[in-house]
């Protein structure tokens, strides 16, 4: 079992004189990298971190305080940028999706993330002398500088943080959270944004319980047909990549959990489904979890399905283990994008934005900027209680619109889901009989939104996650999308859609049984996957944040998206949103995909139009007889402009010839200059004529025109330089 034990037993203790040797790229910081913490850490003078108090820690729900001895393990203080660096932040993640600017696909490393954006080596030295001065201890600093993970007990966050720890006794089970915003001093509130979570109310994994299907799997069964990995290669056209070679080999997807797996279950799944064995790496961001009831479900489901869809790819499992503080899904995300340890990430959980609290909120939406600053593309699961976010799918009833705060940052792409809609004639679809690898879909089946919410005797709210963020305004690329404009101005989920419905839900092993799983849980890394065979096409590259790409792709030479035609995600309590007839819906966002046309088109989605012109400095030139001129002349691209610029000339008087100092010229970020020699000869014709002068590539031309004048050289003026140049002004 290959594992990789992050925090070994026995947490490493970090002083706080030596904080600054254990920070990354602390001796290469830039200059505007400044100091902020200029004060004395006054601990009378204390700012409140409002909006971080969990919604659930409630007077009726308390049963009492919790003992001050009580140990709080592996806490997360988020550390923010000044505003200068956010700034500089958003420009530069931006641009790395710009195919016109020098700054497109060149990734940084941590190292480089914390040099530009991170907190510096002396303000961190202070942060830690403070927790450390209150008796906690420091376990881990992040590579970006923009997390510290501590330890300690009630007692001592009462302390430091002013903030109760309180149990509360919620719908039968005991919870331990804060019962007050925590407070910090004053010196200390441009950096400190807080601490992340400060209680055990979980996300939720989004899918519904597996039913078994015992020993032996089953093809149908009461009028659902249950998905092998064949099947979904069939239904969302797979087969011609794999065909290909594009199978994922060279890439990486990681996995966000909080509980470990068996890896012979993977084993089974695959010699089970025909594909070649290609075993996991499992990391623990601590001690090990081992196997934890319904998160086992998720983390096997997750890494079976990721390998199912890009079969060659490298799979990891991050296994957080959660504390009484901290979710261990925070805490193997965090580890994932500061090790940069994969190009595609996938993350099945959520909790709604407003049970997250502003800090876990904040946490979630600077983690995912710094992936795409590092070319990791996010995806995460939208959620299975329909327009309620805030209510499990096995709720009966919703009680707010909300929508899945893990997944509502423009940083992330959130993938929803749809349900295949057969109709009465299910055999148009399904083969009577498995065929190769034990698939029996015959090609791509109609899809609609998913929502079994009615179709339960319970009640339940099982329907895919989709809405309106509450928080984050609706980022350049969605703006402008027929279809998003429902969302009012605000970031609008989920971006894409995978089939989570338990009618044909999908096939995993584990502990020795098969199993059915349904839920958007399992579309996050089936999507993920189909990034990575993206990435493997891409010559191996990441390709940072994926919605501007997908999004552009609506309008590329080839749409790859299955808008959803009918359906919407209304839920018992609350109203959803409803699909068709347009490009978008608050359902299942751009819909599913044909994998082959997503693939294959992505490097011309990823460009914007290619452009191109010529400048000239001055519009006239002065030639004499005999004599030589030369003109400087500039041609300056941007956009998805590639290769060489032709240059020509048109409308040369006789007697007078020209040459170039290159040609053709290869621009160097988006700009090239080349000089133009003119040459009269001592019978050239004297007289003006307009010169045009040409640039062409990329199926392009521009022109720009001088006016040359050729003179007698009895005609010159006394004094002037016989080689008039035209200069360029950049």
């Amino acid at each position: 079992m290959n594992l990789i034990n992050f925090s070994p037993a026995g947490a490493l203790l970090l002083a706080a004189a030596n904080l600054c040797a254990l920070t990354p790229a602390a001796s290469t910081a830039p200059r505007s990298q400044t100091d902020r913490i200029l004060s004395r850490i006054d601990e009378a003078q204390v700012v409140t971190l409002q909006g971080n108090v969990h919604p659930l820690a409630r007077a009726e729900f308390e049963v009492g305080a919790a003992p001050a001895e009580t140990r709080l393990e592996r806490m997360m203080l988020l550390l923010q940028p000044s505003p200068s660096q956010q700034a500089a932040l958003d420009a530069l993640v931006a641009a790395q999706q710009d195919s016109g600017s020098p700054a497109f696909h060149r990734w940084l490393t941590p190292a480089e993330y914390a040099a530009r954006f991170g907190v510096s080596p002396s303000d961190l030295a202070r942060i830690g002398a403070w927790l450390t001065g209150h008796g906690f201890t420091l376990n881990e600093i992040a590579a970006s500088r923009r997390l510290i993970i501590f330890s300690g007990t009630a007692g001592q966050v009462a302390d430091a943080f002013h903030a109760e720890m309180r149990r509360y006794r919620v719908n039968g089970a005991l919870h331990l959270a804060n019962a007050q915003d925590p407070q910090i001093p004053v010196a200390l509130a441009s950096v400190v944004g807080g601490v992340v979570g400060f209680n055990d109310f979980r996300h939720a994994a989004q899918m519904r319980p597996p039913r078994s299907l015992g020993a032996r799997p089953q093809l149908n069964l009461n009028g659902s047909n249950y998905l092998f990995p064949a099947d979904f290669a069939a239904i969302y056209d797979l087969n011609p990549l794999y065909g290909a070679g594009t199978t994922g080999t060279g890439v990486s997807i990681a996995v966000a959990g909080r509980s470990n797996i068996v890896l012979s279950d993977i084993a089974a799944f695959r010699a089970a489904a025909g594909l070649a064995a290609n075993t996991p790496a499992v990391v623990l961001t601590g001690t090990d979890p081992k196997l934890v009831q319904g998160d086992q479900d998720e983390a096997t489901l997750d890494v079976e399905w990721a390998g199912a869809v890009a079969p060659a790819a490298r799979v990891t499992l991050v296994a957080g283990d959660s504390s009484a503080a901290t979710d261990g899904v925070d805490l193997a995300a965090a580890y994932i994008v500061n090790h940069a340890l994969a190009a595609v990430v996938s993350t099945s959980y959520g909790s709604c934005e407003q049970a997250m609290g502003a800090t876990e909120l904040a946490f979630y939406n600077s983690l995912w900027e710094q992936a795409a600053s590092q070319g990791m593309s996010a995806f995460v699961a939208s959620g299975d209680s329909g327009a309620a976010a805030c209510d499990l799918g096995s709720a009966t009833r919703g009680t707010v619109a909300a929508v899945n705060g893990l997944c509502s940052s423009p940083y992330s792409t959130c993938v929803g889901g749809t349900e295949f809609n057969e109709g009465s004639n299910s055999s148009q679809y399904w083969a009577a009989s498995s065929g190769a690898n034990r698939g029996s879909a015959l090609g791509y089946i109609p899809e609609k939104v998913w929502n079994e919410s009615a179709a339960d005797s319970g009640g339940e709210l099982w329907a895919t996650g989709g809405g309106t963020s509450e928080i984050y305004p609706q980022p350049a690329w969605q703006q402008g999308v027929n279809g998003a404009s429902a969302a009012g101005g605000m970031r609008a989920v989920p971006d894409v859609s995978l089939t989570a419905a338990s009618h044909d839900g999908y096939m995993i092993y584990e502990n020795g049984s098969y199993w059915i799983v349904s839920g958007t849980s399992p579309a996050s890394p089936a999507f993920a996957a189909l990034m990575a065979l993206v990435v493997q096409k891409q010559s191996g590259a990441g390709q940072g944040n994926a919605n501007p790409t997908l999004y552009r792709l609506l309008n590329g030479e080839a749409n790859p998206f299955h808008a959803t035609p009918a359906g919407d995600n209304s839920v018992p309590g609350v109203q959803g949103f409803q699909a068709g007839g347009a490009d978008y819906n608050l359902a299942t966002g751009l819909g599913s995909v044909d994998a082959s046309l997503l693939v294959n088109g992505w490097a011309n989605g990823d460009a914007t139009p290619p452009t191109l012109n010529v400048s000239v400095a001055s519009s006239a030139a002065m030639l004499v007889r005999g004599g030589t001129a030369a003109i400087v002349v500039n041609v300056v691209t941007g956009g998805s402009f590639r290769g060489n610029i032709a240059l020509g000339l048109a409308g040369l008087a006789t007697g007078v010839s020209a040459r170039w100092s290159e040609e053709p010229v290869t621009p160097q970020e988006g700009s090239a200059a080349a000089t133009l020699t003119l040459t009269a000869s001592p019978a050239a014709q004297t007289a003006s004529f307009p010169l045009s002068i040409t640039a062409q590539g990329d199926g392009l031309i521009a022109t720009g025109q001088v006016t040359v004048q050729v003179q007698p050289l009895a005609l010159r003026p006394r004094g002037a330089p016989a080689l008039p140049v035209a200069r360029v002004r950049r």
